[in-house]
Order: C-alpha cells, then structure tokens, then sequence
C-alpha cells in the first residue's frame, strides 16, 4: 500500500547549501530523506519539494511530499516522527494524507515570497544572515510606483538569471507589496505570483531598490521588460533575505489579485 504525504515546513537556510539534494552538501532534501530512512528501515524515499530554494535562503512556508510504502502512518505521527529526527534549524508543522494525484509542484497556483531588507548603516551582526543589506536612502513611494508596471503577465528573461534551465521565461504576478518600518530601518517585499524564475525575486529587489535610491528612472520597468536581456539589470539582491512564505494550492484569494485591473 502506498500513501502519499503533503507537509508544510520552516527551515533556516542559513547552513543548507539549498533545498535540492547534492552530493557532499548539506540540503533540507538531503535532511528529510535521511530522517525517513530511519523511518522506513534504511530504505530510500524520495521527497519532491514545491520549489528549490538556492543556498541561504529561508522558507516559512515549503511544503513537500513523499510516498510511503507499508502500513500507512497517521498524519499527526508522522509529523511528530519527522520533527524528532530533524536537525533544529527545521521543522514540520503540517501534515496530511492526499490523493495520490497531488504532486507538490505540479499542483500549484502561486507562491508568495518575501524580501526582507535591513537599512542600518552598518551590517546587523545578529541579522547578516536573514536580511539583505542595503543602507542607502529610498523613496518607498517610487518603489512601489514602479512595482504596479511588474503586476501582470510579462515575459522576464532580463529578471532570469543566466544559470536557470526553463527556456519559457513568461510568469503572472499578482500581488507587489512594499512597506517600510522606520524604527527597525527594513523595507518588507512581498510577491505574489503563478511562478518565479531562477533568482528572479532577488533581481526584482535588487532593481527597485535602484528605482527606490535614483539610480534607475521610475519608469525604466516596461523598458527592461521589453529589452529581454539580463544585462538590463545587473545586481541581484543576496540570498539571506529571501523566504518561501506560502504556497497556494487554491485559487489566488482576490486581495492578492492586483493584477485583475491590468487584465
């Protein structure tokens, strides 16, 4: 009898080299797969993630599934089973048994990521390893001005970086938030869309945070878009600040629809 587990879970990326398994590094696949192997007696199981978050980069909301062969294990055991044999900088909240249909990327209708950046002058010791740094002045209202031009569907070679596999670059983003918080001096960015490519939020930060500083016009997105070059746009934010925040197996819920007036 096979099962087939869905299950949401946290990690600090800090010390992965990653989601995906590689040979001689540590990954959050790698974790996983070496704690059900415990589970299922030395016997290998596969599991496939919703996305592959590159090295430092942190999820508060990936979710996973795997296929178990035996006596099936209720949900709630198998999450407590899991964040037994999980190293601490992991953990599994949810977990469910699905149709075995469901596959964790294949099933999916966006995904919400998040962007933090700390604006202190110097670099925070205790943050360095979950924000990105970026400690010059910027006018949020430009950012969030040039963002409305990224709502939509585009195609966004210039925002791809060159090291992605996926020849077809045309992605929809739905939802663009930009906030600023002055006392703890970070700027929040939260993205919305169908699907993102190789790096491509961090490029997205990177450039406005360009717009933000008046290194690039307000108006140069529609421009870059158009170009379809990476060279348009450079820089690229750092890994530390970015987080998986959520995965939608649902319709996108219509307050994170911005895109609708452009449709």
């Amino acid at each position: 009898m096979m099962t087939r587990y869905k299950m949401t879970m946290a990690y600090d990326g800090h010390l992965f080299h990653g989601f995906q398994i590689q040979p001689n590094q540590r990954t959050v696949q790698g974790a996983i797969e070496e704690a059900l192997k415990k589970i299922n007696k030395g016997q290998r199981i596969i599991v496939h993630g919703s996305g592959r978050t590159d090295a430092g980069v942190h999820a508060k909301g990936q979710v996973i599934h795997f296929d178990y062969l035996g006596n099936p294990i209720p949900a709630n055991k198998m999450l407590l089973a899991l964040n037994s044999l999980m190293p601490t900088d992991t953990v599994f909240y949810e977990s469910e048994i699905v149709d075995k249909n469901f596959h964790v990327q294949y099933s999916t209708k966006g995904k919400w990521y998040r962007y933090v950046v700390n604006q202190h002058h110097f670099v925070d010791p205790f943050n360095r390893f979950y924000t990105g740094h970026y400690p010059y002045s910027v006018d949020i209202k430009l950012m969030q001005q040039a963002a409305l031009d990224l709502l939509g569907e585009h195609d966004f070679t210039s925002f791809a970086a060159s090291g992605g596999q996926i020849k077809d670059k045309v992605r929809k983003i739905y939802y663009i938030n930009i906030i600023e918080k002055p006392k703890e001096k970070k700027i929040i960015f939260d993205f919305i869309g169908n699907g993102f490519l190789y790096n491509m939020v961090r490029i997205l930060v990177a450039t406005l945070l360009e717009i933000g500083s008046k290194k690039r016009p307000v108006d140069d997105i529609p421009r870059v878009i158009a170009a379809k070059d990476r060279q348009e746009v450079r820089a690229t934010a750092p890994a530390s600040g970015l987080y998986l925040k959520h995965v939608f197996y649902e319709e996108i819920p219509k307050k994170y629809r911005l895109d609708l007036k452009n449709n």
